[in-house]
């Protein structure tokens, strides 16, 4: 589950009591503390998005016993950082319908939809087919209008147009990209997390990559490889933007992350 959707297992066939009457298949906390349901189906299955709604629902007002299940498993730090304003439930399965696509989308959730297929006898390939955030699903950030600032542009202005800028370009990399705002980072992902983007300081941005940094050529004051050390977000690639330029030459950079996602 890790490895593939970037959520860390915590029980499976989790059972609801015998009041709710039910099992979950598979339990999990993504990247940014988000509590995960997966649910599981063979062919296609249009009540496998009920199932999990219905799941999700019992999850949300059972906080209290899944922090304790994150706590006996991760630890107390992992449940003292549960994400409840954005659970998620990802529904697995060979095939969704046109249907299936309308109707999460008409949900106030988050929720993905999946495709599996294999290729042969060993592998497994995992495909999006929708991808919605609190019910609304991600489209592409209106084009910014350049706005007069009184007195000109201070280094406060220039980092909100620059922190506006990489918002788009990063929500315009594809289909099904959303955010999750926490308090330290806001995370861009589709099924796991291919960006995380810091508050600004004084004069630059800082974005964490799911890029390699032995695959890039690390340009002092531009990129930077953080693997094993301390750093808000996931990824182990450090990127500094300080003009829109910057964005410009970190396009490259974005697009390997987002498909590696």
């Amino acid at each position: 589950m890790e490895t593939l959707l970037g959520v860390r297992f915590l029980a499976s066939e989790y059972s609801t009591g015998p009041v709710h009457g039910g099992r979950i298949d598979s339990l999990g906390l993504d990247e940014n503390g988000s509590p995960v349901i997966v649910e599981y189906k063979r062919g296609v299955d249009a009540g496998v998005i009920n199932q999990g709604l219905f799941y999700l629902s019992w999850l949300v007002d059972h906080r209290a016993e899944f922090e304790r299940l994150v706590r006996d498993r991760l630890g107390a730090p992992a449940a003292a950082q549960v994400l409840w304003s954005s659970p998620r439930l990802i529904c697995i399965a060979g095939d969704f319908t046109r249907y299936d696509v309308h109707a999460v989308r008409e949900h106030r959730r988050s929720i993905d939809l999946v495709r599996y297929r294999y290729f042969g006898r060993d592998l497994l390939g995992l495909e999006t087919v929708a991808s919605v955030s609190g019910g609304q699903p991600a489209v592409r950030a209106a084009r910014r209008k350049p706005v007069a600032r009184a007195g000109g542009a201070g280094p406060s202005a220039a980092l909100d147009d620059l922190v506006q800028a990489l918002d788009e370009t990063l929500l315009g990399l594809g289909d099904g990209v959303t955010r999750v705002q926490r308090k330290t980072y806001r995370a861009y992902q589709r099924l796991r997390n291919f960006a995380c983007v810091c508050p600004p300081q004084r004069t630059k941005l800082l974005v964490y990559l799911k890029v390699d940094p032995k695959e890039v050529d690390l340009v002092p004051g531009f990129t930077r490889d953080v693997a094993g050390l301390g750093h808000h977000g996931t990824g182990d690639l450090e990127v500094q933007l300080r003009t829109q330029r910057d964005v410009e030459r970190a396009q490259d950079l974005f697009r390997v992350s987002y498909a590696a996602a």
